[in-house]
């Protein structure tokens, strides 16, 4: 029998399946805990040294001889401290040593409890990688314990040996017994050399995926992927999701997919999951395809990222490999031998509702009342070809998904962060070293908090802002939530009736403005017109309640049959 800690479980499993079989042990009560589990179980070979200084440097030579991590796991307090020397001598050997310490709980270090000292982070200087372990509470507490120890022990052995320290903090009671086996839990497999990737493992789990899908988050223009993604999918069936700021252009992808899974019933969101999944690039806006992933977990997810961190966005990594996207693309197409015999059409199942999905909103959109979704809606179909778009944060990003894009636009958007500071001073920027035409697509408080963008000896002639100003943070109005809080309009949404005109006169730019789709048709030809030599700001005026209204009422009708 175990313990019954989830941390603790979790580390011993994980450690086994990482191949760290040797363990040096030092006495205590609050590591007790973590000694019962390593003794009782067979794949532990363990070694008891009283004094915790000798018991690292044991380690640290058992490493050395068998050229495979080796763990020393001691109690709470100075105890710790005493690894400090064969911590740093493994620093600068690259000697892959696994540091575990027990601790008190977090709420107590400092309290004058006993054997209490800021453990987290002690060698933070001379590991690899340093930890702390939540206690599990609930499903999310055991995915980042989980995700939290593989980061770890994947940094053991990647790029470079070295020592690792992970912080197991314990409550009591400390001495329950009572787990009969260790968890089966997920390791993320880090591919770390090149020798270890093996193109048929990666070709026989193509080719047993029936459902495959690759979804291409934030990238950068000219990323050079759609030849290859292209390539890729002539080797078998897979659907490719991206968004506008994903930048990839191919005519089989999926770029509505946010309202593809709106318009679905509960029922059918499973069919529309894969088994196979491949992620690369940054950030990803869709909130309901991370929740479909996260509740539908394919059986392998290939994460690509070429500074080899653990990013794990919807909790199903499988396989982390730290490689340029399209060199590892490239090499997977050029391996992969299609299958002969019929395979799943899963992309024909996406396409057939994706394409459905296009000709609801089309009609939708032919409907619908001069508003934020019509007025960037018209906006982003006049945008001239080989342009430059901006997206601000929050709502244009998600306004702007909605509508086709011409795919010789570039796209670009600050979601690292995700922010509404600097929206407006990074397009400004932007522009001042591009020739072609820059527009940027924001809203009114996060134009007004960036104001100062446009104090700057340097707006160059070809710098287009459209401005949707609806009074406010009009994204409060299109989720659940907000609108429960009697300070919605004053303080959340911040709602208020300013105009930018004056302030963009007295900056030198050029100013229209328009409050129907008839001043709007008048004006974008001339807004986005190459030929213009000045730099704009077009304010269109929009209503709160009718832009709410028009986002839900486009929603209900996804859904109609």
């Amino acid at each position: 029998m175990f313990s019954n800690k989830t941390n603790i479980l979790q580390l011993a499993s994980l450690m086994l399946q990482y191949g760290i079989r040797h363990v040096v042990l030092s006495p205590g009560s609050r590591n007790a805990p973590l000694i019962h589990t390593f003794t009782q179980h067979p794949g532990f070979t363990c070694y008891t040294v009283v004094d915790e200084r000798s018991a690292a440097f044991f380690a640290l030579g058992l490493s050395q001889k068998l050229h495979q991590p080796v763990a020393a796991c001691c109690t709470s307090g100075t105890a710790l401290l005493n690894y400090g020397p064969a911590i740093a001598e493994a620093f600068y050997q690259e000697i892959p040593l696994l540091i575990i310490s027990a601790d008190r709980p977090e709420a107590w270090i400092g309290q004058a409890d006993g054997q209490t000292i800021p453990q987290n982070g002690a060698f933070a200087a001379i590991t690899k990688k340093s930890i702390q372990l939540p206690e599990p509470a609930n499903d999310t507490d055991e995915w980042y314990c989980n995700r939290l120890i593989n980061e770890a022990l994947i940094q053991l052995t990647a790029n470079g040996n070295g020592p690792v320290h992970i912080n197991v903090p314990l409550s009591e009671p400390l001495y329950q017994f009572t787990t009969p086996a260790l968890p089966e839990v997920r390791k993320i497999t880090s591919h770390v050399a090149k020798q270890q990737v093996e193109p048929e493992q990666f070709q026989a789990i193509w080719n047993a995926s029936p459902k495959r899908m690759i979804v291409v988050d934030q990238l950068p223009p000219d990323n050079s992927l759609d030849a290859i993604l292209c390539s890729l999918l002539k080797k078998g069936d897979a659907v490719v999701l991206a968004e506008q700021i994903g930048n990839v252009h191919l005519p089989q992808q999926i770029a509505n997919f946010d309202l593809v899974l709106a318009s679905l019933p509960e029922e059918e969101l499973k069919s529309f999951a894969p088994d196979l999944l491949i992620t690369l690039g940054g950030h990803l806006t869709s909130k309901r395809l991370k929740q479909l992933l996260r509740k539908h977990k394919p059986q392998h997810h290939w994460d690509i990222r070429s500074d080899g961190k653990v990013k794990d966005t919807f909790q199903t990594i499988t396989d982390l490999i730290p490689a340029n996207a399209a060199d590892f693309l490239q090499q997977l197409a050029e391996d992969i031998v299609p299958k002969k015999d019929k395979e799943n059409n899963f992309s024909g199942l996406w396409q057939n509702k994706s394409t459905a999905v296009d000709l609801k909103v089309a009609r939708f959109m032919k409907e619908a009342p001069f508003c934020d979704l019509t007025v960037i809606n018209a906006f982003i179909q006049c945008l001239p070809q080989q342009s430059t778009l901006h997206l601000s944060s929050s709502a244009p990003i998600r306004y702007a998904q909605i509508s086709n894009l011409n795919p010789t636009v570039s796209v670009l958007s600050n979601r690292g962060t995700n922010g509404i500071d600097g929206s407006m001073s990074t397009a400004v920027g932007y522009a001042a070293a591009n020739d072609g035409l820059t527009f940027l697509l924001i809203g009114d408080l996060s134009f007004f908090y960036d104001i100062n963008a446009l104090w700057n000896k340097q707006i160059s002639k070809n710098l287009r802002i459209l401005l949707v100003n609806n009074g406010g943070g009009n994204m409060f109005h299109l989720i659940n939530g907000p609108q429960q809080s009697e300070a919605m309009e004053g303080y959340i949404a911040c709602h208020h009736n300013e105009s930018a005109k004056d302030r963009v006169l007295a900056f030198g730019l050029h100013y229209l403005s328009a409050t129907n789709f008839d001043e709007l048709d008048r004006c974008l030809p001339y807004f986005c017109n190459p030929d213009e030599d000045y730099p704009m700001v077009l304010e269109v005026f929009t209503h709160t309640e009718t832009n709410a209204y028009v986002f839900s009422r486009l929603f209900e009708a996804l859904k109609d049959k």
